[in-house]
């Protein structure tokens, strides 16, 4: 939700339509200060993880939660506003390095890629609902209605078991017996218990290091997948899109309002995510990915060409108008069906134990980065040159991506993680 909410409240902000005022840059920053929380908060979560375990600090999040939206609700300057969103970023880096190291540990192969998809569709999820309570509600209101969320959080996760990995990182077999137990709905889990245990007594042996993931190659060559992945799905421009969804619908005046456009927009999101965390079990990763990022291209330029024709060039495009909205739909399609949900998914289960915690703070930290930059990008070139620049540098940076997916990135689909780390060592 707090990454839905520049997309409606910044142009509220920007506009002056509240009770006070920001400029276009503040907006800007305001945008993207999460970002810059989240560097610190994955920073902290890769030291105390393997310490504190993935339940408590997913359990633990709820609080900062609470308290940035309170901050922006009750704020009547800008300064609070920074002070809430940037929290809600520290609070976001917590959840995106401890979330998918939770759910790949917790999950069986046959079902790892539906469960660990839950989480990029939650997301959209959040994006979506936000909006929707903006186009209802004014600004302060909706802070209040999205506190709701994290004390839920609190009051309900207590309950769930913790990851068997870390318990059996503890050398606590019992407790990781009873928590496997109840993950698998059967007292019969001799046999997996075992393979856990082989598996992290031999990487406990091995014990990690944050250098360890250049270090060794297996590592290393995960590390390259990942960092790969991650940074094709923010190249594609899609979080500086989210951020600035009404922006765009705004300057490409299409035949419906910007605020209907954002909710379609993010409703057929929603959609095709969850239908993507269904599928990708069954078809692969790497299928769904070379069709998701080819698509992707197609229609960015597609968008970018339309913004061209209609700012810069003397060419009608009043028989046009519908193109903006048809392309960001497609746009969306594309994406939902393999970079939305795939990328955060292999985070979460090729990595080995010894090393996940500094991978998935090194991954949150470079995602917080790479995606400041693009928004930042985003704005400027929008301002400088016009909305067609950022459209096409996505669609170069999305054939450059295919090509990696097609010559390194390994498919996944059905193993176990310790399978994955046996192809990984070659």
């Amino acid at each position: 939700m707090h990454y839905g909410w520049p997309s409606h409240f910044v142009p509220v902000l920007v506009d002056g339509n509240y009770t006070f005022r920001i400029s276009s840059q503040e907006g800007s920053w305001l945008t993207v200060i999460p970002l810059i929380g989240a560097v610190l908060g994955a920073f902290v979560t890769g030291l105390v993880v393997d310490t504190l375990g993935r339940k408590r600090l997913v359990v633990f999040s709820s609080f900062p939660f609470v308290v940035s939206w309170l901050l922006v609700g009750f704020a009547e300057s800008s300064t609070l506003m920074f002070v809430g969103r940037f929290l809600a970023g520290a609070a976001d880096g917590l959840s995106f390095t401890a979330v998918p190291m939770y759910l790949g540990e917790i999950a069986e192969p046959a079902i790892r890629g539906l469960l660990a998809s839950v989480c990029p569709v939650c997301i959209v999820f959040g994006i979506l609902l936000v909006n929707v309570l903006g186009a209802c509600l004014p600004l302060d209101e909706v802070a209040f209605v999205a506190t709701a969320l994290p004390i839920l959080l609190f009051l309900t996760f207590p309950w769930m078991p913790e990851s068997p990995y870390f318990y059996l990182m503890k050398g606590n077999t019992e407790e990781a017996r009873k928590s496997l137990q109840v993950f698998r709905g059967t007292e019969d889990v001799t046999a997996e218990l075992n393979r856990m245990a082989k598996a992290v007594d031999e990487q406990n042996r091995n014990r990690g290091s944050f250098l360890d993931l250049v270090r060794v190659k297996s590592n290393r060559r995960g590390l390259i997948i990942t960092l790969g992945l991650r940074g094709i799905q923010q190249l594609s421009g899609t979080t500086a899109i989210i951020f600035y969804c009404k922006t765009i619908f705004q300057q490409a005046e299409s035949f419906i309002s910007p605020s209907a456009s954002t909710i379609v927009y993010f409703g057929v999101q929603l959609f095709l995510s969850a239908v993507s965390s269904f599928v990708v079990d069954f078809s692969g990763r790497r299928p769904l990915l070379i069709a998701s990022i080819a698509g992707t291209a197609l229609t960015l330029f597609a968008n970018g060409t339309y913004l061209y024709l209609k700012h810069c060039t003397d060419v009608d495009t009043a028989s046009f108008e519908f193109v903006p909205l048809a392309a960001l739909l497609c746009f969306v399609v594309a994406f939902s069906v393999g970079l939305q949900t795939i990328p955060l998914l292999v985070m979460g289960e090729i990595f080995p134990t010894d090393v996940k915690a500094f991978a998935l703070c090194a991954m949150d930290i470079y995602y917080s980065v790479i995606v400041t930059v693009i928004s930042k990008f985003f704005h400027w070139s929008n301002e400088t040159y016009g909305m067609h620049v950022p459209f096409y540098t996505f669609t170069a940076c999305c054939v450059l991506g295919l090509v990696f997916i097609i010559v390194y990135v390994p498919e996944t689909k059905g193993k176990t993680l310790e399978d994955i780390q046996m192809e990984l060592r070659g």
